[in-house]
């Protein structure tokens, strides 16, 4: 910044008398972006701009979930590459984030319009609705007739002119509620929005009499309405609408690969089953609304949360990693047990709680306190590895395969030249390779054979649960 007025300063008459130069300045400071899939398989990394709502991206009860979470993933391991989920905090702002370059690709619900496709190149839809108005019944609704209802409510948009009705700004439901205007001959007046509020909440706010009306895709409407009946979705006031994703123009290779791939699963059972989860399923959308570990109501991952955050003080680590290890192991389930005899939250074996001092595995203070012992008992066998990361997943491998293992696999990376003090693309691959003969019997291995898969995909993917936590349970 100094620099900046420095440069200011001694050229401010230069500056000021020649608007050519002016001109060049900001034609260079925007450049396009020009990653398409070619630098993105380089980098190895998808890098997607995402909307937190209970139907595009969530936690509940300990695992990420969403309609666009999901297809993401399927998409990702099509591509084979590893998925950057980026959350929006400014719905409005879903395309200029995009044009800056903060992301590859936008996987929300956006409705395909002309004024957007100046903007971004969209992918081939992935479903079609309609937009319909978001009002509430009168309170005493279900004393009603039908026809009383629907005489106390909008039921032609032509009722609007003259009264409020609250969106988003950067959305097709403001474009449309223009046009509506214009078609009708009078004023809909547009109270705009936050643009970090999602459609569902902007629909609790109806809801809660915050706002009076909202517009909203029929598919997000209705879902929401089945949790509250006192809503009314019913009066449509656009013609159909694609929604899809979107991709910066200039990006042809990932806009050809996302759109081979989008037409390929929607061929599949598994896109409509998709589809039928997040937007047709009333009881699950109604179970996952009242839960206490919805990421969109509370801030909590599992009923054991306290538990965790007491214990984490044990190892020094962050709670909600400790959090993503015990989903791993149990999915929070206490009564969880295994064909090895490991039992509870933690899968504690017998000799270990022995070893601890755990009499009642199925105790989750006694479980998580012993558990969270042991892991600190691995850390500290791993006090050689100066870098706190890798630490930690030394500390995880050996906590699923055993600590003598990881160190035969150390050696082996040693043996081929590899660095015994980094996990991934180094000792990961020799805990794979300890899979085979060739390497398990030579004689500078003591402990023989492991299963090296488990612990390699154990350390992915507990870090990888662990950034979906962070993103959405605030410390």
């Amino acid at each position: 910044m100094k620099l900046r007025y420095f440069f200011f300063g001694i050229c401010l008459v230069a500056f000021l008398s020649c608007k050519k130069d002016k001109t060049s300045v900001k034609q260079t400071t925007e450049t396009p972006i020009t990653r398409d899939l070619s630098e993105i398989k380089k980098d190895g990394k998808l890098k997607v701009l995402i909307a937190y709502s209970g139907t595009s991206y969530f936690l509940y009860r300990g695992r990420p979930m969403g309609y666009e979470y999901e297809l993401l993933e399927h998409l990702a391991e099509h591509l084979d590459l590893e998925l950057e989920i980026i959350i929006s905090n400014d719905l409005d702002e879903l395309l200029t984030s995009l044009k800056a370059g903060d992301a590859d690709l936008v996987a929300y619900g956006l409705a395909i319009t002309n004024d957007r496709k100046k903007l971004a190149a969209f992918t081939d839809y992935l479903y079609v609705t309609e937009q319909v108005l978001v009002q509430k019944k009168p309170v005493n609704w279900r004393k009603m007739t039908l026809d009383d209802i629907k005489k106390s409510i909008v039921q032609n948009p032509l009722e609007l002119i003259g009264d409020t009705v609250s969106v988003r700004k950067n959305t097709s439901y403001y474009k449309r509620l223009r046009n509506l205007s214009t078609e009708m001959g009078g004023e809909i007046i547009i109270d705009t929005l936050q643009g970090n509020l999602s459609t569902a909440e902007i629909i609790k706010m109806v809801v809660d009499g915050k706002i009076k009306y909202t517009i909203a895709d029929k598919n997000l409407a209705t879902i929401n309405a089945s949790y509250f009946p006192i809503l009314d979705t019913g009066v449509p006031v656009s013609f159909s609408q694609r929604i899809a994703w979107a991709v910066r123009p200039n990006a042809t290779e990932l806009l050809d690969a996302t759109n081979s791939w989008i037409r390929d699963f929607k061929r599949k059972a598994e896109y409509n089953v998709l589809y039928n989860k997040y937007f047709k399923n009333k009881r699950r959308f109604k179970k996952r609304v009242k839960s206490e570990f919805y990421s969109i109501n509370t801030n909590e991952i599992s009923p054991y949360d306290d538990i965790i955050k007491k214990n984490s003080e044990t190892i020094g680590w962050d709670w909600r990693l400790i959090a993503a290890l015990i989903y791993q192991e149990s999915r929070f389930e206490n009564e969880a047990s295994a064909w090895s005899g490991a039992e509870g939250l933690m899968q504690m074996m017998p000799g270990t709680a022995e070893d601890l001092r755990v009499t009642d595995r199925l105790n989750p203070n006694e479980n998580i306190r012993g558990g969270v012992t042991y892991l600190k008992q691995l850390h500290d066998g791993h006090a050689d590895i100066n870098d706190s990361i890798e630490r930690i997943k030394f500390t995880l491998a050996a906590y699923n395969c055993g600590y003598f293992h990881v160190k035969d696999a150390q050696k082996l990376a040693e043996l081929n030249g590899l660095n015994p003090q980094v996990w991934d693309n180094h000792v990961a691959e020799m805990i794979l390779a300890l899979t085979y003969p060739k390497n398990y019997v030579r004689k500078e291995i003591k402990y023989g054979y492991v299963n090296g898969l488990e612990p390699f995909n154990y350390v992915n993917d507990i870090f990888e649960r662990y950034n979906h936590y962070i993103k959405f349970i605030k410390e």
